[in-house]
This record gives C-alpha cells, structure tokens and sequence, in this order.
C-alpha cells in the first residue's frame, strides 16, 4: 500500500479529531495507530490546535509528510469516540484501506444534533446552573428564557462565519441585558446569578481541560495556546457584560 495514501488519511482522522475539540496529543496517537495498523512502522506527528504535521516512512529513501491546515473548530465529542474506536479496532481487525478512508468520511459527515434540541438543552442548563450557584426558581425561569434567546442568536450569528471572538462578545452582552432586564420587569429577583448561570454556557470549559491535559502529556505549545484561547474567550464575556452593565447604570441611574 502507498505510504502516502495511508499518511493521508491517518492525518485526515486526526483531522477529524481536532476540529471537534480533540486534545493535540490524542490526534498524534491517532495518527501513529492507524499508521502502524496498515504496516507503518515509523509514523510521527506534530500536532497544534490550529495544524498537523506529520511524516511517515518504510524505507529511508521512502519517506512521506503532510500538512493540515485547520481553521475550524467546534465541539462534537461523538465524532471524538467515533474515529478513536475507529482507529483501535482497525489495529485488532485491520479494514481495506478504503473502506477504513469511507468510515472516516461517513464519520467526518455525520450530522450534529437538531438546532432545536441544542437550543432547549442549552436554556435547561442556563436554569441548572443558576439554581445551583443559589437563584431561586424565579431565577432560573429568568435563565431559561435568557439561555433560549441567547443560544439562539448565538448560534444563528455562528452560523453565518462570524469570527468566535464576536459571537462571544455579543454573547456576553446579550445575555446580561436579557437578565437585567428580566429582573426589571419582575421576572427574576438576582440579576447576578441569572447572568452567571447563563453564561456558563459561553465559559470555555473544554478549552481549560484540554490546555491542562495537553500540559500534562507534555505538549507545551499546545498547552500554551489553548489556555491563552480560554483566557481570550473569558475577557470577551466579561467585556460584552461591562459594556452593557455600564450602559445600563449610566441610563437608568443605578435601578438594576
């Protein structure tokens, strides 16, 4: 089998992996398994969270590399689990490498979960949180309406290519006046902690796990990056919050 043709689609699954918020070191093991799973014995990769490098080899005057630009990047753990249980059966049951590079596609295409069921989900654990950080059932009625306004609009902005930095800026904005307004018309009684639980749902909970794990297995840059991607999504939450808590005192005189 062609060296590069197996290069290829091993990065293609650590691909996969990577823009569904897959940690750098799990896509460097990926690629590696699935190399050595079709008879590649040396197979390394260097992998960041926004590009692969890898390099593959059986002979010394046969060697082959790739380079992956990946330029978007969501969160779908099932794609995730799909290609890892993918990559570890194919070393205990080698497929034709065809069928293997279908698989991948058929995984790459898999559809996310409904708008709708997003959006509800979202707004249910707007109303969790809010309860659990000390709100009231009033509070957490307030949050479910913010979560639902606020994930829809989020998601609609995302969906046309906006860049993340101001989808979570509007995010964090939006749902403060949401819940400051939600208290002003008597729906809700703790502005904080309506804000607070709803906005936990725009927290980069993963990137902060990722940065730790990929720091622990020894991936500094990695580690570096995806923290420095954390610290950048919580400081425009809290921007897009100041702005309209400042908007909001300077107009209505402190009422909030």
């Amino acid at each position: 089998m062609e060296t590069g043709k197996i290069l290829h689609i091993a990065t293609y699954a650590g691909q996969i992996i990577l823009e569904n918020g897959g940690e750098t070191y799990r896509v460097e093991e990926t690629i590696s398994r699935i190399c050595k799973s079709f008879g590649i014995e040396v197979a390394e990769g260097f992998v960041t969270p926004t590009g692969i490098m890898a390099s593959a080899s059986k002979t010394p005057a046969d060697v082959r590399s790739v380079i992956k630009r990946v330029k978007h990047r969501t969160v779908n753990l099932e794609k995730i689990a799909l290609v890892n249980e993918l990559s570890r059966q194919n070393v205990l049951n080698p497929l034709p490498l065809d069928v293997f590079y279908s698989n991948l596609v058929e995984i790459d295409g898999k559809k996310s979960r409904e708008p709708k069921v997003v959006i509800g989900t979202a707004a249910i654990a707007a109303a969790a949180f809010t309860i659990m950080f000390g709100g009231n059932l009033a509070d957490a009625l307030s949050a479910f309406l913010v979560g639902l306004v606020a994930k829809l609009i989020t998601t609609s902005v995302s969906g046309l290519g906006v860049n993340d930095f101001f989808v979570n800026l509007a995010g964090g904005a939006i749902m403060t006046f949401l819940g400051l307004l939600s208290v002003w018309l008597g729906l809700g009684e703790h502005p904080s902690l309506i804000i607070i639980g709803s906005m936990m749902l725009l927290v980069p909970g993963l990137a902060i796990t990722n940065a730790i794990r990929d720091t622990l297995a020894g991936d500094l840059v990695a580690g570096v990056t995806r923290g420095a991607e954390a610290i950048m999504i919580a400081v425009t939450l809290a921007a897009g919050s100041g702005i309209v808590v400042g908007l909001w005192i300077q107009f209505l005189g402190g009422n909030i």
